[in-house]
């Protein structure tokens, strides 16, 4: 689907590690050229025509960023640099002043370094208590599970929409309906949804959403934080400077821009905005539909062939996104990784940023497919072609 649009793939090449960053299209490229070439001024800081194209095309990627994940207003949408930066922005800004000592906090063991280390440190600061939501034989997150994990002082849940290791889909919405009715706030880490299935944050109720332009065909350091006004308006700054203000005076004081500039202190990622917003638009005219169904149709289809090779462990028969996590039997995944390079095949090995889910594993390091629109069933006959290779053991090993 649409791989002409992807130089990248001129190559001979499988690449297979699209949860990690995707491939980028020529409108992205197409689209960074043409401000760097055509319109190069800073974003609301001057009062000429280039400058004010700048101002338009910035705020239409904003826009953009609205409409794709059903948002109220525009200035919900604060531009990161990336989904890292997002829950940051929120943990440290927002709850460092809402959390008191014993209060709780409810993570689950597959969640990304990124959701579990601000929290780690933010425990420390505050003496906060963390929990885990257990998982399911198919290491699933279900509303009962999450029901069960609730106490009388959890006060936020921070949790994945897609997990990036066994990619099963959390059922958002009624977690964070059940969330709602405890009084509980639910911030959701978007990094591997928003690229692949529709998001419609009003309908899903969602608190704080956090996600990466670089993993849908965008560019890297480019990043959302959407936020209820209402809560988005309660975050602290962690970054101050030129922007975010109105005026300020020799003594001391100032005054503050309103959302969504607050919190976008400095010069921004000019160029990759205004490209993110050609990428949006590229992906609403494939589809976010199609886009979930064809993905959906490929891990089965590589699920269903890699079966037939009883080598092959899967750790995720059963999720419904595009993600496939496996092992070849007493082979290292690094070194099947390195193996599969040999033949033009990128897939992912480690854990995955998700460092504690080997206690659920019982495994430290896995493979993982990510498939994104480009990918193909041929590829993925390739892969299994390359994995049963009789011999394949003695050639790692050799």
């Amino acid at each position: 689907m649409n791989r002409d649009d992807f130089l990248m793939l001129n190559r001979d090449i499988i690449y297979f590690d699209n949860g990690a960053t995707t491939l980028k299209p020529k409108c992205l490229v197409d689209g960074i050229s043409d401000y760097y070439n055509n319109y190069s001024a800073n974003a609301h800081r001057g009062d000429y025509d280039i400058s004010l194209k700048v101002d338009m095309m910035y705020e239409h990627t904003r826009d953009l960023v609205r409409d794709l994940i059903g948002a109220c207003d525009s200035s919900e949408i604060v531009f990161t640099s990336g989904t890292t930066d997002s829950l940051n922005k929120i943990i440290f800004g927002y709850f460092r002043d809402k959390l008191v000592s014993g209060d709780e906090v409810i993570l689950t063991r597959a969640e990304h370094a990124s959701n579990v280390l601000p929290w780690f440190e933010l425990k420390d600061e505050l003496d906060l208590k963390l929990s885990y939501i257990s998982l399911n034989d198919d290491y699933e997150v279900t509303l009962d599970s999450v029901k069960e994990s609730i106490t009388d002082k959890t006060r936020v849940i921070s949790i994945a929409h897609i997990s990036n290791v066994v990619g099963d889909i959390r059922p958002i919405k009624d977690i964070i309906n059940y969330a709602h009715s405890k009084g509980i706030i639910v911030i959701v880490d978007g990094a591997q949804s928003v690229p692949h299935v529709p998001i419609d944050v009003v309908d899903m109720d969602i608190d704080f959403l956090a996600f990466s332009l670089h993993k849908m065909c965008g560019p890297t350091g480019v990043g959302v934080l959407y936020g209820k006004k209402e809560l988005l308006s309660n975050i602290k700054p962690l970054i101050y400077g030129g922007g975010m203000n109105a005026s300020f005076s020799d003594d001391g004081v100032r005054v503050y821009k309103e959302l969504p500039h607050l919190l976008e202190a400095g010069t921004p990622n000019i160029a990759d905005v205004i490209a993110s917003g050609k990428v949006i638009e590229y992906l609403n005219n494939i589809g976010l539909d199609k886009i979930s169904s064809y993905e959906y149709a490929l891990k089965k289809y590589a699920v269903e062939k890699l079966s037939m090779n009883p080598n092959i462990i899967i750790y995720n028969k059963n999720s419904k996104s595009g993600i496939v996590t496996f092992n070849y039997k007493d082979v290292f995944a690094q070194d099947l990784a390195i193996y599969l390079n040999k033949y033009n095949i990128c897939v992912r090995a480690g854990n995955h940023c998700a460092k504690i889910l080997k206690e659920e594993l019982k495994v430290k390091n896995t493979c993982r497919i990510s498939f994104y629109f480009y990918n193909t069933f041929d590829e993925i006959d390739r892969l299994c072609e390359v994995l049963n290779n009789p011999n394949i053991k003695d050639e790692i090993i050799g």
